[in-house]
């Protein structure tokens, strides 16, 4: 090898594992624990196979270990017929039990090799401690320790350490059936209470999408709205300007009305640029900048006017927290784009906010004709109600009695020190 080779095989970064390894004896073992036995794949097909080898352990048993005589052909018959019904085992533990001990008690009883049945026996009475009610486990152990203690007194009178030996592996076993039962228990409410709390958090992240969703949606809506609304007022201005009397053109207020909607066209981009910043930022929290509040009122009664609205506000109003300032500020915004699009030319519109009882009160009245009967709805009262409701709030809207629109809202403001009354009022413009 060359150093140019050896150089550059060295410089090689070691490469990781493509292929993850495949689980431990101690985790397969685990998991075969933690596994509701009632449930298992291939349970028959397993459980003939643990038959099997059952079957060679206690035919090895009665061949090499001197514990009675050696089975005759009857004893051997009894011996294999008492590990078939093993194979079912998970399906049928009761019956599984049942079979196995009618098998196994006679083959005590003509005294055979009494410890070559004893594994499948503790197989099956474990089974049927894992899988069943500790009430049934009880039952069953005190029956199996009668049949043991009678078949003992039958073939056995004097062993009495014995008796002892077979009631103390009996009464194990139970004891290790209900505790692996018990485990599965538990680890079946740990996961449950897993998933659970994945549901919820999937729940919570689906709730939150929906409020982003249906907050920007909002925001949107009453952006656009409001812009559009002004605009098209101000394109019209221009357009009557232009073809009242060309010979006379008043370049004056041709000029000022694209002036305004160019301005309005900015203040729209703006918004709109800050709106959508939160759709394109995917890991920051709320990127939406400082919330519209009351302070920004006046930009609004001004924007009105230009669009031809005779705006008088009036009203006596202290400091608001933002979140309700914010509701206040847009239920005003559309309230304002409603009277200009729909209350006619020139509307006469009034404005009261004020702080009465705790909470904020906030009045639009315009005496223009409304929304055109039979129209297409839009989305600008159910917005402005779900303002409302967002801050914990109230809102009627609808027609007057004398003719006109009326909106009204109540935002409950939360108690704090707060300084006196600012009494705010204008006149017509």
């Amino acid at each position: 090898m060359n150093p140019v080779q050896a150089t550059t095989t060295a410089d090689r970064p070691p490469q990781p594992a493509t292929t993850p390894g495949r689980p431990g004896i101690g985790e397969r073992v685990m998991a075969a624990i933690n596994r509701d036995p009632l449930t298992a794949p291939h349970a028959v097909r397993n459980d003939a196979v643990l038959a099997v080898l059952l079957a060679a352990v206690a035919v090895a048993t009665a061949l090499l270990v001197d514990h009675g005589r050696r089975p005759d052909a009857l004893g051997w018959a009894l011996l294999l017929a008492g590990h078939v019904p093993l194979a079912w085992r998970r399906r049928r533990p009761m019956t599984v039990l049942l079979l196995v001990l009618a098998c196994v008690a006679p083959y005590h009883a003509l005294d055979h090799n009494h410890a070559a049945p004893v594994a499948g026996s503790m197989v099956a009475l474990y089974t049927v401690a894992a899988t069943g009610t500790p009430r049934r486990t009880l039952l069953v152990g005190s029956g199996v320790i009668g049949v043991t203690l009678t078949m003992n007194a039958l073939t056995n009178p004097d062993g009495f350490v014995e008796l002892l030996r077979i009631t103390g592996w009996v009464i194990a076993v139970l004891f290790l059936g209900v505790d692996v039962r018990f485990y599965r228990q538990y680890v079946t409410a740990i996961v449950e209470r897993a998933e659970r709390a994945e549901r919820t958090r999937e729940e919570e992240a689906r709730r939150r999408v929906a409020e982003e969703r249906l907050r920007i949606a909002r925001d949107l809506h009453d952006l656009l709205a409001h812009s559009i609304t002004l605009i098209g007022v101000q394109t019209s201005v221009a357009a009557h300007v232009l073809a009242a009397d060309p010979e006379r053109l008043d370049r004056e207020t041709v000029a000022k009305a694209l002036d305004d909607i160019a301005e309005t066209c900015r203040t729209a981009r703006g918004e709109l640029r800050t709106t959508l910043e939160v759709l394109r930022d995917h890991g920051a929290g709320d990127v939406r900048g400082p919330l519209p509040g009351l302070d920004g009122v006046p930009d609004l009664v001004e924007a009105a006017r230009l669009a031809g609205a005779r705006v008088e506000r009036t009203g006596r109003l202290g400091p608001v927290p933002p979140a309700v300032g914010a509701a206040a500020y847009r239920i005003l915004q559309e309230a304002l784009t409603n009277a200009v699009r729909h209350a006619g030319p020139e509307p006469s519109v009034r404005i009261d906010l004020r702080e009465e009882g705790g909470a904020l009160h906030l009045s639009v009245t315009d005496d223009g004709t409304g929304p055109v009967p039979g129209g297409t709805p839009g989305f600008g009262l159910v917005g402005m109600r779900e303002r409302a409701r967002s801050v914990g709030g109230t809102l009627d809207a609808g027609a007057r009695a004398g003719g006109g629109f009326q909106v009204n809202a109540v935002l409950p403001l939360p108690p704090s020190p707060s300084a006196g009354p600012v009494t705010t009022a204008e006149g017509n413009g």
